[in-house]
């Protein structure tokens, strides 16, 4: 099968390794090009079309490109996502088409257990472009893929922030625990797309998240035991977020029911079990 992998990034590249080696053609594309990836912008029906001329056309698509920064937020999102999307149908036109969104798109408040059947109502403007993305997709009888915050190697913002002494709990809308936190490791979000986009899996939506969600507390009374500089203070919730201020523990059954299931099922078993997370992070 080939297979364009569009945003060959932080996630997408480990994802071009594991289709590789399962047999398949793959093209990595990013904006750029470079580096042994293809240039071309998805959010330009002209760039797809060349790049549709100069290579073929692929069998299935991955879009897992980034918004990006600078600029207007919405604007990007509305470019990079749903006329990506759009463009992606119209020109790729591939038989197997996986968008990556994110379980962002999920508002809860009161901490309940969200699957994909559950209210997506999104309060912020970038959270309800996503859902317009997903809607192309789905239209056209692709599947989506709601990642829960991606963390890895060089990236876990909640480590950074604890080993920097800038955290805190949110306090007051989801009481002094804070809020759920739902997380996915880089390499497992890798292999999620990858079942999805070349396993007999049925179209539709899946939640992409470990095992385990975490509370604030949990989590940094856990750093607290091992890197030893204490639990954050509280602070009031931020409702008005860039991204939405959610509270929801975030299901993964469904994803699990096809068959694939996280190499780390916590947060703190990549933890232990990815060396080059904690060097990377600490030093």
């Amino acid at each position: 099968m080939r297979v364009f992998v569009i945003g060959a990034g932080y996630v997408g590249r480990v994802l071009c390794g594991l289709l590789e080696g399962a047999g398949h053609e793959v093209r990595a594309i990013t904006r750029g090009g470079g580096d042994g990836a293809l240039a071309a912008d998805v959010s330009e029906r002209g760039s797809l079309s060349a790049l549709r001329e100069r290579v073929g056309a692929p069998d299935a698509v991955v879009h897992c490109a980034s918004a990006g920064r600078g600029g207007d937020r919405a604007e990007r999102y509305r470019a990079v996502y749903l006329e990506g999307c759009r463009n992606v149908v119209s020109v790729l036109a591939p038989e197997r088409f996986v968008f990556v969104s994110s379980t962002s798109v999920y508002a809860q408040i009161d901490g309940t257990l969200v699957d994909e059947a559950s209210p997506a109502m999104p309060s912020a403007e970038t959270g309800n472009i996503l859902l317009e993305a997903e809607a192309v997709v789905l239209d056209a009888g692709g599947t989506v893929a709601r990642l829960a915050g991606i963390y890895g190697p060089g990236r876990s913002y909640l480590l950074k922030r604890y080993l920097s002494e800038e955290a805190s709990i949110d306090a007051g809308a989801a009481g002094d625990g804070g809020r759920w936190i739902n997380q996915i490791h880089r390499d497992d979000a890798a292999s999620a797309l990858a079942s999805l986009i070349s396993g007999a899996v049925a179209a539709g939506i899946y939640n992409v998240s470990d095992d385990t969600p975490l509370t604030q507390r949990a989590c940094y009374e856990e750093f607290a035991r091992r890197f030893g500089k204490g639990m954050p203070g509280l602070r009031r919730a931020d409702l008005g977020k860039v991204r939405g201020w959610s509270h929801k523990r975030v299901s993964n059954a469904k994803l699990r029911a096809i068959g694939w299931a996280p190499q780390f099922l916590s947060y703190f078993d990549a933890l232990d079990g990815d060396p080059q997370l904690l060097r990377s992070i600490a030093g």
